[in-house]
């Protein structure tokens, strides 16, 4: 394959972009780069009742923040453009005259009331399904049924009509899924879907293959809910005279709800508490907001991992990719045919261990953006709060929780009283903190060295006393090392946090 490959990204902006359509971008992405071709991002904007204010620059941001790049689009042009089928209406209108001219589209002026009248005789009549088929169209009203005068007359009164795709009646459609191999489909399995609305505008199906061929598009890689329409797009390739610049077609797999069953959608989300989609998204009616990876504390290289292997196997057993690496091992022809078992169990995971590579400055930065940073702290000791912690964490929202000990004094209640007095700790506490508040100069290394000097003259163990100096400083049983918190808190804040805990035990003491 050839540096002529191109492929294409073609979202709807009738909302946010769910993570099964950054998935699908990103496998166009990855085929592209993997073959040095062009991906072009257009959007697909001909359906104007479901278009949602603001979708369009969501999808650009959310494509943007996960680092999938592309070589043309509706804000950076290229050689093709437009690249919003919105302001490719006069190219359509040619293409839908030039079907019917050749005998492969035809006139349809049913109504939508004769159509519902149509569907509920059929639903009468025991059929499961209404199709306008090649049965259908010889009852409706149409420029097959009606005389040439009629059709010319309606037409020029101005009648309301659509154009729709004149299917054969017994063919079989074929053609090579790069991802499903052979595909046979019967041609009365299809009906004469609409290629042209009485509002003037294309549907999908015509829009979408007039713009892969004007835009030479090589590889039409998209989710599988559009291979049952691959039948029909294939066959307009035909009628059109472009069966020789067809593209090849690839289906990906359905991202599957976490039970494994049906397609992941916001609803799963909602239920499961965890996003489907790449960024926040307000809803422009309701005003509601909808948490993002982004916004949750995902990093965009933990995102792209995860959803590249949900549906692609590399060649080996590597988990963790850097973006070039993904690019260098993808192909097609390892992604399953299967659905994929969507597991944000799997998505911390990757978040976790990408969050390992991160360093405390980077980490600080990213904990900045979240409205609980705590602010009032320099940016150095944030930092080094974060270094110490990220181990510990799955996602950046979780600093919020873990870090709290760091940036606020525990609060020294009855029970934890009651068990500081069990390990006695008012017994060694005094001289621990004239020890360190007599460290000089104060250092990770002079503070370790000054614990092991402290053991050994004192008898204790490291087991009875750092658990309890963990309490006392940090307010938790688990977490960081006593060295590490109190290297990071310093000397001042350390002794400040154990005299108030002395204070406070001084009258268990006494007892």
């Amino acid at each position: 394959m050839d540096s002529h490959v191109r492929v294409r990204f073609a979202p709807s902006p009738t909302g946010p972009l769910h993570i099964g359509g950054v998935r699908t971008a990103l496998y166009n992405y990855l085929f592209a780069r993997k073959h040095q071709g062009r991906l072009i991002l257009r959007i697909e904007d001909t359906d104007q009742n479901r278009l949602v204010a603001g979708a369009e620059a969501y999808i650009i941001e959310s494509l943007r923040w996960c680092g999938l790049s592309y070589d043309e689009g509706p804000d950076i042009g290229g050689p093709y453009g437009p690249y919003r089928q919105s302001e490719r209406l006069s190219l359509y209108r040619q293409y839908a005259d030039q079907l019917v001219a050749r005998g492969h589209a035809y006139y349809a002026f049913d109504s939508a009331q004769e159509l519902e009248e149509m569907r509920q005789r059929q639903a009468r009549a025991g059929s499961d399904s209404f199709q306008y088929d090649a049965v259908m169209r010889r009852v409706m009203k149409n420029s097959l049924t009606l005389s040439t005068a009629e059709v010319q007359q309606r037409l020029a009164s101005g009648a309301p009509y659509v154009i729709r795709a004149l299917i054969p009646e017994d063919i079989e459609v074929r053609f090579t899924d790069l991802i499903r191999g052979e595909v046979v489909v019967h041609s009365r399995q299809l009906d004469d879907k609409v290629l042209f609305k009485s509002d003037g505008w294309p549907t999908y199906h015509l829009a979408n293959v007039v713009d892969d061929y004007l835009m030479k598009v090589t590889h039409v890689i998209r989710g599988e809910e559009w291979l049952s329409s691959t039948p029909l797009h294939v066959l307009l390739y035909r009628f059109l005279g472009w069966e020789q610049h067809m593209p090849h077609f690839a289906h990906l797999p359905l991202i599957l709800k976490p039970e494994g069953t049906g397609k992941l959608s916001k609803r799963d989300g909602d239920k499961w508490g965890f996003p489907v989609f790449p960024l926040a998204w307000t809803d422009p009616e309701t005003g509601q907001i909808t948490l993002g990876y982004r916004e949750r504390g995902f990093l965009p290289e933990a995102v792209i991992n995860f959803l590249a292997l949900l549906g692609w196997h590399p060649t080996g057993n590597q988990e963790l990719f850097e973006l070039y690496e993904l690019v260098h091992d993808f192909s097609l022809e390892h992604i399953h045919k299967g659905g994929a078992r969507f597991d944000f169990d799997k998505a911390r995971w990757f978040n976790h261990e990408y969050l390992k590579r991160r360093s405390g400055e980077e980490l600080a930065a990213l904990w900045a953006q979240r409205p609980s940073y705590p602010h009032g702290f320099s940016r150095t000791y944030v930092a080094q709060v974060c270094e110490l912690l990220k181990h510990r964490c799955s996602l950046i929202e979780e600093f919020d929780e873990v870090g709290r000990p760091f940036f606020e004094r525990p609060v020294l209640t009855a029970e934890l009283k009651n068990k500081l007095h069990e390990h006695q700790a008012a017994v060694w506490l005094t001289a621990f903190i004239e020890a360190l508040m007599a460290l000089e100069p104060f250092s990770k290394e002079a503070l370790e060295h000054m614990m092991k000097s402290f053991l050994k003259n004192s008898g204790l163990k490291a087991g009875s006393i750092f658990p309890v100096l963990r309490l006392l400083i940090l307010g938790v049983e688990q977490g960081p090392s006593v060295v590490d918190a109190i290297s990071i808190l310093g000397k001042e804040e350390t002794g400040a946090r154990l005299q108030h805990a002395q204070k406070m035990l001084q009258p268990v003491a006494e007892n």
